[in-house]
């Protein structure tokens, strides 16, 4: 790997020679710009105004523009003695936990390559120093024309180096939070943390570009005179109405995806208690003395039997309410004629045997 920088690493009183290495590199896909009409490159050229002629890159240089628009040439020579220690160094200033250092300063990675035989050792120190106290180093540095913020820590067998942003230019979130009251019941983080541990871990070497392979099918198809591939229809959609339904369904789907067995855990059901059934007819069999207590029960004491009623019929719905009041109409009917005929009966015969007993004593 090509180097970008030398320098040297300021550890106190230690100083390590080192090369600075690009970590990352892209893989993106890049266009030209065409002219559409025959596909003509379309290209900027770098012109002076002044002579207005192209300039190849040996001529240009730097320059700053003040305020009433006057140019001050800036070279390398200039650059190379300001006055500043980390021209060539990275000084490190303090060494932290890691947990300290906000991600949203993340910029870019370096590695940091021990420039020859007596850098080995300070280097392998300062490395086995950073592993032992689970700490990282922070430091500054000066490049591309800039003092830069950094972050050193151990990776592998090397010590990578992450360019940090300033605290004054990370930009503080207000007034990007929900200004509504929202209130998150236990049972949904419940079924979010299910979410959580369903989805899992992944292995981020598993994770790769998608878009940059599905653009090199369209560029290798477009190539060979081939119709590029179509784009599969996006999943149908609706709106979340019920978020309770749309994480128990997320659950669910995510448990099917990777193969796991279906929860344990079902859904409690409550057991609703029995309906009551209608009063069930009376038999033809009752006897005569329980009919009349019945008779006399329904003449003695009909606010009683309406007060009894009624409270039963407020703890039912309307309609076995009105099932229940038909069915009751029905028995009492049937209960009042049996009963009437009954005591007929008794009435005829009881009446002979008190005349005959009259006479005897006579």
């Amino acid at each position: 790997m090509r180097s970008i920088w030398n320098g040297a690493i300021s550890f106190g009183l230690v100083s390590i020679p080192i090369k600075l290495v690009n970590a990352t590199e892209s893989h993106a896909i890049s266009f030209r710009q065409i002219h559409t009409e025959d596909n003509g490159r379309i290209r900027y050229r770098k012109v002076c105004e002044l002579e207005e002629r192209e300039v190849t890159q040996a001529e240009i240089g730097k320059a700053y523009e003040d305020a009433d628009g006057t140019i001050i040439p800036i070279t390398d020579e200039d650059l190379s003695h300001l006055p500043i220690p980390t021209a060539r160094t990275i000084e490190i200033v303090a060494f932290v936990p890691a947990e300290r250092i906000d991600p949203l300063q993340m910029d870019a990675a370096y590695y940091l390559a021990a420039s020859g035989a007596p850098a080995a050792k300070p280097y392998v120190l300062l490395r086995e120093a950073l592993q032992r106290s689970n700490k990282v180093a922070i430091a500054k540095y000066a490049l591309r024309g800039r003092e830069r913020l950094g972050m050193l820590r151990v990776v592998g067998d090397a010590i990578a180096m992450h360019g940090l942003l300033w605290p004054d230019e990370v930009r503080a979130p207000e007034g990007l939070a929900p200004d509504v009251s929202v209130t998150i019941r236990d049972k949904e983080l419940d079924l979010a943390d299910a979410l959580m541990d369903t989805l899992g871990e992944v292995d981020l070497e598993d994770l790769h570009d998608e878009y940059r392979e599905a653009l090199e099918e369209v560029i290798a198809a477009k190539a060979s005179g081939e119709a590029p591939p179509e784009a599969p229809a996006p999943a149908a959609g609706g709106k979340v109405l019920d978020l309770m339904a749309a994480l128990e369904n997320s659950v669910r789907a995510a448990r099917e995806s990777r193969g796991a067995p279906p929860s344990e855990a079902q859904a409690e059901v409550t057991s609703l208690p029995p309906r009551r059934s209608a009063p069930k007819e009376t038999g033809g069999k009752k006897s005569t003395s329980t009919a009349r207590k019945t008779a006399a029960a329904k003449k003695t004491a009909p606010a009683r039997k309406s007060t009894s009623k009624a409270a039963e019929g407020a703890k039912k719905t309307a309609a076995s309410k009105r099932a229940e009041t038909a069915a009751s109409k029905r028995a009492e009917t049937a209960a009042s004629k049996r009963a009437a005929k009954n005591s007929e009966s008794t009435a005829k015969q009881a009446s002979p045997k008190k005349t005959t007993s009259r006479r005897r004593t006579a």
